[in-house]
């Protein structure tokens, strides 16, 4: 069965205990600068300073008892990874985490963090896609569940959830919902869930331009595997999107910006210092957007 909105429902019960409902916060900063209301949903005060906890929960707790006693393997360049290990440790689960070697310090100290003596992490490979190729190989050796960051359908109704929030919390019309893209879980759960309670919003995708596999995908209508990526924004540098993800996408997102890394770099500065917001760079993605679409949304 696909990716559906009563999914994404059930995922929200499921979530009630273990995800923050994090705060949709008016801008006064952004909104002047811009000349209508900007909210930031923010995802980088959750338990795991990321979306990825939901996806990565609603996946896990939804394994029969079987699959579970067997453990679990994903492949992640940080978040990911660390919804994994929060989860595996809440379950009380062993857990395999396929990390790239170039994966910060910092992230790979979380990851074992979060998941304590339940998790083993396994460095290998430069991008998330090696570290992909090696958790799949190993999953097939020894018969344990991938959780797949992004093309799994409850992974992404898990993330869907991040839509529900804000519609639960937004008093009013919502005209554009601009949404990150790495892999595409988040774009689609988000979509899926405004289709049907907020069909007028436009959902507007925004990918690295060094990174761009989502707009190649839609161009080209099938998923395309980059030759090369730039791996500056590690949440979202992704050689190639999911199959499930591009599926949703061609329906029901409006358009895909692109944001050139160095663009990302300044806004990453600019609302730490302005707004004492300390942003990864995916999470900088949309509001770095925001120059792109300046006219569209004056006043909205």
């Amino acid at each position: 069965m696909g990716v559906s909105v009563e999914g994404i429902i059930a995922a929200e019960k499921r979530l009630k205990e273990i995800v923050k409902h994090t705060d949709l916060q008016l801008n006064a900063s952004l909104s002047s600068k811009y000349e209508c209301n900007i909210y930031l949903k923010r995802e980088d005060l959750q338990i795991v300073r990321s979306y990825k906890l939901r996806g990565a929960y609603n996946a896990i707790d939804s394994l029969d008892k079987e699959d579970l006693t067997e453990g679990v393997v994903c492949a992640s360049a940080g978040n990911h990874a660390q919804g994994v290990a929060y989860s595996c440790q809440k379950k009380q689960i062993k857990g395999w985490i396929f990390m790239p070697s170039t994966t910060p310090n910092q992230k790979i100290k979380q990851v074992a963090m979060f998941g304590k003596d339940f998790i083993e992490i396994i460095l290998t490979g430069d991008s998330f896609d090696d570290a992909y190729t090696q958790a799949k190989s190993f999953c097939e050796e020894k018969k344990k569940t991938f959780i797949h960051p992004f093309n799994n359908t409850k992974v992404i109704e898990g993330q869907g959830t991040v839509g529900v929030e804000i519609f639960k919390d937004f008093v009013g019309e919502i005209d554009f919902l601009l949404a990150p893209i790495g892999g595409g879980g988040l774009v689609s759960g988000i979509s899926t869930y405004f289709h049907k309670v907020s069909p007028d919003t436009n959902i507007i995708g925004v990918e690295p331009s060094g990174a761009a596999s989502m707009t190649a995908a839609l161009r080209e209508g099938q998923v395309v595997k980059l030759d090369k990526i730039d791996k500056f924004i590690d949440g979202a540098a992704v050689q190639q999107v999911g199959q499930l993800c591009l599926t949703i996408c061609e329906k029901l997102i409006k358009d895909i910006i692109t944001v050139p890394e160095g663009k990302v770099c300044s806004t990453i500065i600019q609302l730490y210092n302005e707004q004492a917001i300390v942003a990864e760079p995916a999470g900088a993605l949309t509001t770095a957007a925001l120059d792109s679409i300046k006219d569209q949304i004056k006043g909205k």
